[in-house]
C-alpha cells in the first residue's frame, strides 16, 4: 500500500522556459499575440460562415470546421501557458494535465485528417468547377468529417487506455504543457506498447494525409498552368503555395515531434517546434486560408455595415 501511494500522481510540474529567465518576455510577447490573432481570426469566421448565406458551401464548412478545432487547441493549452510564463516551476494537476494532453491529441488528429480532406476541396472546386457541387455533396461533406472525428476518438481513447500509472516519484514535465511524449518518459511502468502504438497511430494520420495533400496540389499546380490569363495564374499559384505553406509547417513541425527516435528529455528546440503546431498554425489558418479570401472580406464588411 505504501508503495502505491507514493507512485500515485495528484500534480506535476512544469518546466517550460522556466531555466532561461532571458527568453520569457519574448516568449511571452509572441504567444499573446499569437493567441489574440488566433482567437479572433477563427471566431470571426465561425461566426461569419453562419450568418452570411454566401458562405454556405462545402468549402467554408469545412474551414469553419477548422477553425473550430484551431479555436479549442489554443484555448486548451494557451491561457495556461500565458500564466505560467512568469512562474519557476508552475504545478498542474494531475487531471487536468490528461485533460490537456488528450484533447490536443484528439483535436490535432482531426485536423491532420482534415486538412487532406479540405486538400480534395480544393482539387474539386479547381480542377473540376463545373461539376463541384455534384463532387463535394453535403451527405459526402458530413460523412468525412464525421469520419475523422471517429478515427480521433478510437486513437484517442485507445492510447488512454494504454496510459502509465506508475511514475516513481518522477513528476517534472519537461515542457510547457501536458505533451503526450514527455508524459511518457515520466512513467516507470513498462511504456514500449504505448510508444509502438503511438508510431503507428502517427504513421497513419501524418504520412497518408500529407502525401495526399502534396499529390492533389500537384495536380492543381498542372491545371493552374492550363489557366490563360497570367493574372489568374498567379492568383491561384498565390493561394495555393500559401495553402502548402501553412500545410507543411503544421505537418512538418509534428512530424518532427512523433517520427523521428525518441530521446530521454525533450530538448529545447523540440519544445519550441511543439508551438509552431500549437499556437503558429491556429494563427495562421484563418489569415492565409480564409480572411485573404474576397467572399470572406465581403461577408465581414456587410456584417460590420448592417451594425452600423
Amino acid at each position: 500500500m505504501g508503495t502505491t501511494n507514493e507512485t500515485m500522481a495528484t500534480a506535476f510540474i512544469l518546466i517550460g522556459l522556466s531555466e532561461h529567465p532571458s527568453a520569457q518576455s519574448v516568449f511571452f510577447c509572441f504567444l499573446l499575440m499569437a493567441y489574440l490573432i488566433s482567437l479572433l481570426g477563427n471566431s470571426l469566421l465561425i461566426v461569419l460562415s453562419i450568418v452570411d448565406p454566401r458562405l454556405h458551401n462545402p468549402m467554408y464548412f469545412f474551414l469553419c470546421v477548422l477553425s473550430l478545432i484551431d479555436l479549442i487547441i489554443t484555448n486548451n493549452t494557451m491561457p495556461e501557458v500565458l500564466a505560467n510564463c512568469f512562474l519557476y516551476r508552475p504545478t498542474i494537476s494531475f487531471h487536468r494535465c490528461l485533460v490537456q494532453m488528450y484533447i490536443g491529441l484528439f483535436l490535432i488528429s482531426i485536423e491532420c485528417v482534415l486538412l487532406a480532406i479540405m486538400a480534395y476541396d480544393r482539387y474539386a472546386a479547381i480542377c473540376q468547377p463545373l461539376h463541384y457541387m455534384q463532387i463535394m455533396r453535403w451527405q459526402l461533406c458530413v460523412s468525412l468529417v464525421a469520419a475523422s472525428v471517429a478515427l480521433s476518438i478510437l486513437i484517442t481513447l485507445i492510447t488512454a487506455l494504454l496510459q502509465p500509472t506508475d511514475f516513481c516519484g518522477h513528476y517534472v514535465i519537461n515542457h510547457f504543457v501536458c505533451e503526450l511524449q514527455s508524459f511518457l518518459k515520466l512513467a516507470c511502468s513498462d511504456t514500449h506498447v504505448s510508444e509502438l502504438f503511438m508510431q503507428m497511430s502517427s504513421l497513419l494520420i501524418l504520412i497518408p494525409p500529407f502525401g495526399f495533400i502534396v499529390a492533389t496540389y500537384g495536380r492543381i499546380g498542372s491545371a493552374v498552368l492550363s489557366i490563360r490569363s497570367t493574372q489568374g495564374r498567379k492568383k491561384a499559384f498565390s493561394t495555393c503555395s500559401s495553402h502548402l505553406t501553412v500545410v507543411s509547417i503544421f505537418y512538418g513541425a509534428i512530424m518532427i515531434m512523433y517520427l523521428k527516435p525518441q530521446q530521454k528529455s525533450p530538448s529545447e528546440e523540440e519544445k519550441i517546434i511543439s508551438v509552431m503546431y500549437g499556437a503558429l498554425t491556429p494563427m495562421l489558418n484563418p489569415l492565409i486560408y480564409s480572411l485573404r479570401n474576397r467572399d470572406v472580406k465581403g461577408a465581414f464588411w456587410k456584417a460590420v455595415g448592417r451594425k452600423m
